[in-house]
């Protein structure tokens, strides 16, 4: 299975230890339903969406997110944390097919 396109933002870009910033998380996913039909074949697009989304920070669970098909297509996936000192920032996502993946973004406070 190939790796999907992702990416992790955080806002602002520069912030100190201690700090609240808003981090998102976007994935490339086609989030189907399993209620489509495609539009030459006239079968139904088997189910395939994100079920659950954890972030962590230097193995700290910050949250987990259950999620179900209704989700836009390529979904962002938003969270506030407190910055306690540089580390690794990571975001697990699994999804109908048991497809498990994870995202890492280092994380360096300034001053």
């Amino acid at each position: 299975m190939a790796k999907r396109k992702s990416l992790i933002k955080i806002k602002p870009k520069s912030f100190t230890d201690g700090e609240v910033v808003k981090v998102s998380f976007m994935v490339m996913h086609p989030m189907e339903t399993g209620m489509r039909k495609d539009k030459k074949t006239k079968e139904l697009i088997p189910a395939e969406y994100i079920t659950k989304v954890v972030f962590e920070y230097n193995g700290k669970v910050i949250t987990t997110m259950k999620v179900w098909e209704s989700l836009s297509v390529n979904p962002v996936f938003t969270t506030y944390m407190k910055i306690d000192g540089a580390g690794v920032l990571k975001v697990i996502f699994t999804d109908s097919k048991g497809e498990v993946q994870e995202t890492i973004e280092k994380i360096k406070p300034k001053g």
